[in-house]
């Protein structure tokens, strides 16, 4: 018995140390899925922005006397290029210890796992995703995917003449043009 363990215990001492040397898989800074975009999680509180966006300017917009109305005030993310990557929307004003309750994507670095971005079409979202629902806006019309918790934002300069005007219609996903493009989207936690 002592021998049988004699013999297996190098190969037990290999097999651990090959799973724990194994490299971790790193987390795209630009995908986004149902629980992050980026490195920014669904965890992600509002003081820590400085660590998940070190090299990127964050701006937040409050007017004074603000944390008596309640409202949010978002916080826009830029690169260190000035391009403006995402807007994010805490779920309590002016509260550090906050997490966000929506992130907008506003720049096309940012992908889901099947490589929609706002520089996709309809046609992207409707071959990758089960579209849950279309809501009809005044200027838009807003696909979500409950897929990955997202709401995509198409302008209705994208439909035909006959959908633009009238809110009432129950806009189908067979009517919205293929090449109508994203304006941007926005993932909901």
């Amino acid at each position: 018995m002592k021998t049988l363990i004699k013999q297996r215990l190098p190969i037990l001492i290999v097999a651990l140390l090959l799973i724990h040397c194994a490299p971790e898989k790193k987390q795209d800074p630009f995908e986004v899925g149902k629980q992050h975009v980026g490195l920014l999680t669904d965890s992600t509180q509002v003081k820590d922005l400085k660590l998940v966006f070190p090299n990127d300017s964050i701006v937040e917009f409050s007017v004074k006397g603000d944390e008596f109305t309640g409202q949010n005030n978002d916080i826009d993310v830029y690169s260190s290029t000035g391009e403006r990557l995402l807007s994010l929307t805490p779920s309590q004003a002016l509260d550090s210890t906050s997490v966000f309750e929506s992130v907008q994507v506003l720049s096309g670095k940012y992908k889901t796992k099947k490589n929609v971005s706002i520089i996709s079409t309809f046609k992207d979202i409707n071959e990758n995703y089960k579209i849950s629902k279309i809501d009809n806006l005044i200027n838009t019309v807003v696909v979500s995917v409950n897929e990955i918790g997202a709401s995509f934002t198409i302008d209705k300069k994208e439909l035909p003449a006959n959908l633009r005007y009238d809110m009432s219609l129950n806009i189908e996903a067979i009517q919205i043009p293929d090449n109508a493009k994203i304006k941007y989207f926005i993932v909901h936690w």
